[in-house]
């Protein structure tokens, strides 16, 4: 610990002490071919460091030159591309110094952040003891931790380390509540490590009761407008963390784009179910588009364009809540779309989690505690859209098309998966059936039969005028794993809200179009 320490506080001796940047060390795990590692550290202004890569035997298998910069006192250096595996030693020299981190893997890099439900850790998920004892079998699943800090201006180095880089042990997985290491992030780890068989890294950088504006950069906000309606954005009570925009990009983000990665996982958006709640269609796929292009950048290109981004949608809170801030939050999470990824989220992939309540949560129902079944569905959309496997299913069925049943009062709507349905008396469904939209009171659309793809709703006294269709639009809107509707992978249908356009009409049917709804619609109807 006390060399890890020496490591820590090289940056307040920048130029003095040749050492890497904080987030390297022993039993680390660097991002594996077809990208190349960034490494980097501090050195005296002016001299040249040399890096070298040694196989554990000490053959020598790669030497990279890098001249320190002035003022800052910094160099870099990109590995070639390295197959996975190991273990090896890395090595920098400068003059007569020598610095030398050991036990190092190349594998896949995957980023963890957000707020509380990310920062659980392993002590306080179901099934907590057998979790713990399992770690021992998943030696090449490596963990770091930064620790929770903010700062008001962009930081080039963590400032301070939880957990630095360590192989997985049931004392640093369950070092405490709301500490390290997060569970998801662990799970997600677990599982691609036994999908892949080749090491995973997992850097934490989490923080409970956050929004997503502390998150995101300057550039990010003004994209959405909110640069300077942040400014005086006053405390507000369901926040535990800081609130203050970019505080955290710049002292928990921003400190390691250097880093090459493989992908990001992002479990958010409590907080802005009580702040800006409509402007997260815009903030937060501005914010993975400024991480993707920040980390591209700072890797020197290494760390690939559209980066996959990797998201929990939000679970339930209060089960007999009348608001909808939740429902909105969670349509807001795909952009309006219902689903992803879509074309305005490339590359991201989503767990549904609105099934996984947990009323009676030690930590309070806004923390279930089932984190299993988050990191199951979080990996599956990683292996299909990160790693590119085929013909794997990875989220539930969504609606495709919708005929309405004029001289019955019935409503058509077909699924794009085949159906089970679990729940059959929930009144998950509703329709807007009044004009103008804007005033619009949804009335519940119950389910009489469900086929293979197909939905019937009865209409009731809605008639033939259905201007808009929800499923699942509510803060609790169903029992643990007792949804509605799932397909036959046991993954839950989405919850969505789209409008209604008559398209065509034949002999006592008529075709609506299902379009993502005006910002008229979605804003709280």
């Amino acid at each position: 610990m006390a060399a890890w320490a020496l490591l820590a506080l090289a940056p307040v001796a920048a130029g003095a002490i040749l050492s890497f940047a904080s987030y390297y060390g022993n039993h680390m795990v660097l991002q594996k071919e077809p990208a190349g590692a960034m490494v980097w550290g501090y050195g005296e202004p002016g001299a040249v460091v040399t890096v070298t890569l040694s196989s554990n035997g000490g053959l020598v298998l790669m030497k990279k030159l890098a001249q320190v910069k002035e003022p800052s006192g910094t160099w870099t250096a990109i590995l070639d591309p390295m197959d996975q595996g190991g273990p090896y030693t890395l090595t920098a020299r400068q003059g007569l110094e020598n610095v030398t981190l050991r036990d190092i893997y190349f594998g896949d890099v995957w980023l963890c952040s957000g707020q509380s439900n990310m920062v659980m850790t392993v002590l306080q998920i179901t099934n907590a003891s057998q979790e713990l004892a399992a770690t021992a079998h998943y030696p090449y699943v490596r963990v770091f931790a930064a620790t929770p800090s903010h700062s008001d201006v962009e930081l080039e180095d963590l400032e301070h380390i939880d957990l630095p880089w360590s192989i997985p042990t049931a004392e640093n997985l369950g070092h405490g509540n709301f500490t390290y290491f997060s569970a998801v992030c662990w799970l997600l780890g677990r599982y691609l490590y036994e999908a892949l068989r080749y090491p995973v890294g997992l850097v934490e950088a989490a923080w409970g009761g956050t929004p997503i504006e502390a998150w995101s950069s300057p550039r990010a906000l003004q994209a959405c407008g909110l640069l300077e309606d942040m400014r005086s954005i006053s405390l507000h009570q369901h926040f535990s963390g800081p609130q203050t925009p970019s505080v955290l990009w710049n002292a928990m983000i921003h400190p390691l784009l250097n880093m090459t990665l493989r992908g990001i996982a992002w479990y958010q958006g409590e907080a802005n179910a009580f702040l800006h709640t409509d402007q997260y269609n815009c903030t937060f796929p501005a914010l993975i588009d400024d991480w993707r292009r920040a980390f591209h950048a700072g890797s020197a290109g290494q760390t690939e364009p559209l980066l996959p981004f990797g998201f929990v949608q939000l679970s339930t809170y209060r089960r007999q809540s009348l608001q909808d801030s939740f429902a909105r939050l969670r349509w807001h999470q795909t952009a309006d779309v219902g689903v992803v990824p879509n074309a305005r989220m490339p590359r991201t992939f989503m767990a549904v989690a609105m099934d996984l309540c947990d009323e009676h949560s030690p930590y309070g129902s806004i923390h279930p505690q089932d984190k299993q079944n988050v990191a199951h569905r979080l990996q599956l959309g990683a292996r299909a859209v990160a790693y590119g496997e085929k013909n794997l299913v990875f989220q539930g069925p969504f609606p495709t098309r919708a005929v309405l049943e004029v001289t019955r009062a019935l409503l058509n709507v077909t699924y794009s998966q085949q159906l089970v349905w679990r729940q059959r008396d929930t009144p998950v469904f509703e329709v807007c059936c009044s004009s103008p939209v804007s005033m619009c009171r949804w009335l519940p659309a119950p389910m009489v039969a469900v086929g293979s793809y197909t939905v019937t709703l009865a209409l009731g006294g809605c008639g033939t005028l259905v201007l808009a269709l929800r499923y699942a639009w509510a803060e609790w809107p169903c029992e643990y794993q007792s949804c509605a509707l799932y397909n036959t992978q046991g993954l839950p249908a989405p919850p969505f809200l789209l409008e209604t356009l008559s398209s065509s009409s034949r002999a006592g049917e008529m075709e609506l179009l299902l379009l993502h709804p005006s910002s008229l619609l979605s804003w709280g109807i």
